[in-house]
């Protein structure tokens, strides 16, 4: 590639993007639904103002594009794979109106090397992508209106059309983006905190405009206000739950906050996490330059509030929650790295390349190795089975992203799928996902367990009475889940024939099968059991 420059930088970012365009496309048709994906598709062909676990916009989107292209792995994730497009050619912009046009071009770069961002954020069926995309869109037009790069800033008082239109745009992108996630709280407090920290920006404490936009934001999200409003809460509930200690007492948990420093670490990939969170500091010491100063508070607050949660809240694998704080941090690693490169340090200048080509080489390897292992499921006869173990378990855990069309096989052969006296069920919300998206939602599910989340507010139950269920579930199924959160709901359950689950010709895991006559209410109570609840016509989740 040539040096890049203020003038070519532009279009090697057009480049950049389209080629990454058409490859993410080949892997988003081509490669199965993970867990998650599995899990919100039933969200896409039900419709709704809001949901349990995330606001509506992504499942929207869903919905609509598979109505538009066909109910396929494409159909359900293009809109990510276009919306990343959008996200990267934005960061560009941003990158060169705070810094210059060379920063721009290696901030997508960057992120196009980062394993969070180039398919976890890009080709996934998650919210991340709109959340990505409005955070940055709402991001443009307040740097704007704040005059953060432009030669000539907005003046409050003779530019007064232009400014309101701008904070009423804000307020419209900021609202999509409330729409996509609940992350976009830090977009409000990194602002926030920025005007107030800022000299030159504290007169818009007292303009309107900022105030106007925040009521914009508050209309449109009324989608998930409404929702929310007549299911008791749940969704604010849920999430809330989630920062703290739940059902037990307070505690400390160096461990967790380790594990979700190294996770998100290793997620980002830890030569480019490294320089990205030195970055973090370096805005923080040049935070009087107004760029500088923009980006730390925009990036601060997710990433220190995501991790220091850790502490005494569980959030498990969730090292991607910090992503919109790592994703402003490129564009100061942008700048850095082509100061580095157009500076008089050889080495350093040396050391930089080395660095670029290896991350270039490392993602681009893995992704072309880790994907046509997901289709072919070669690492099984050509590569060492240990590999497996490193996901904690026997099962190589690359299954997750295989789509179990075994049971579709399996619910064709006996006759299940044409019955409609016949609905579905699993024991696990994300495998009741696996199980729906096999079927491609043309059965009605249940989730036999206390935690169904999002699922027990798409199927009615109650509908369901009388007729019988097949349930899938994994290994030893029924002594964990179904004897205690199925067997009161059925005259009688039967275990049938396993399903193997069979990727390049070898049977890799076997989901149990269970055959359960005649669903029923329960004689047995069980006040916090979510399927108990709605068959008893209470909601869900409360009291």
């Amino acid at each position: 590639m040539k040096k890049i420059t203020e003038q070519n930088a532009a279009k090697y970012t057009l480049v950049l993007i389209i080629v990454t365009f058409f490859i993410r496309l080949l892997i988003a048709a081509y490669t199965g639904l993970g867990n998650g994906e599995s899990y919100y598709f039933r969200g896409a062909i039900h419709l709704d103002w809001s949901y349990f676990d995330q606001p509506p916009l992504f499942f929207w989107l869903g919905g609509a594009s598979i109505r538009l292209f066909g109910l396929t792995n494409l159909g359900l994730r293009f809109p990510d794979v276009l919306m990343f497009a959008g996200t990267s050619w934005l960061l560009f912009i941003l990158g060169r109106k705070l810094f210059n046009a060379a920063a721009g071009f290696w901030a997508v770069t960057i992120m196009n090397l980062s394993a969070l961002f180039t398919v976890g954020v890009a080709c996934w069926y998650q919210p991340d992508a709109p959340l990505m995309f409005f955070w940055l869109l709402s991001t443009w037009y307040i740097v704007k209106v704040l005059g953060i790069g432009e030669e000539r800033p907005l003046d409050p008082k003779t530019d007064k059309g232009k400014v309101y239109w701008l904070w009423i745009v804000i307020g419209i992108c900021m609202g999509l983006a409330t729409l996509s996630k609940y992350h976009v709280l830090f977009l409000f407090a990194g602002v926030f905190m920025f005007i107030l920290t800022s000299k030159k920006q504290r007169h818009w404490l007292a303009h309107p405009g900022p105030y106007l936009a925040i009521v914009i934001t508050i209309i449109m999200a009324t989608p998930v206000i409404w929702w929310n409003y007549k299911n008791n809460w749940v969704s604010f509930v849920w999430q809330g739950s989630r920062a703290g200690t739940r059902h037990e007492p307070f505690q400390l948990h160096p461990d967790w906050f380790i594990r979700s420093i190294a996770g998100q670490a290793v997620w980002l990939l830890p030569w480019i996490w490294f320089p990205t969170i030195r970055q973090l500091f370096t805005s923080w010491k040049l935070r009087v330059q107004q760029a500088y100063g923009f980006n730390f508070w925009m990036a601060v607050l997710p990433i220190v509030f995501f991790t220091v949660l850790t502490l005494w809240a569980d959030l498990q694998y969730h090292f991607h929650w910090q992503a919109p704080g790592y994703m402003m941090l490129f564009m100061p690693l942008g700048y850095a790295i082509d100061k580095a490169l157009n500076g008089a340090d050889e080495r350093r200048k040396r050391l930089t390349r080395r660095w670029i080509n290896f991350s270039m080489y490392f993602t681009v390897i893995t992704i072309t190795v880790l994907g046509l292992h997901l289709v072919t499921g070669f690492w099984q006869n050509h590569g060492p089975k240990w590999v497996a173990s490193l996901g904690g378990g026997k099962i190589d855990p690359t299954i997750q992203g295989v789509d179990y069309d075994d049971i579709m096989t399996r619910f064709e052969k006996e006759g299940w799928i044409n019955n409609p006296n016949v609905f579905a069920g699993s024991t696990r919300w994300w495998l009741a996902g696996k199980v729906d998206w096999a079927l491609k939602g043309k059965k009605d599910i249940i989730c036999f367990n206390r935690d169904p989340r999002n699922l027990a507010f798409l199927v009615d139950p109650k509908t369901l009475i009388g007729k019988d269920a097949v349930i899938i579930g994994e290994a030893h199924a029924y002594d964990e889940t179904i004897k205690n959160d199925g067997t009161p709901f059925f005259d009688s359950i039967t275990k049938l024939a396993d399903i193997p689950i069979i990727r390049g010709g070898v049977v890799e895991e076997h989901l149990q099968v269970y055959y359960c006559k005649n669903f029923h209410e329960s004689a047995n109570k069980f006040p916090d059991y979510p399927l108990y609840r709605q068959l008893m016509g209470l909601p869900p989740f409360g009291n």
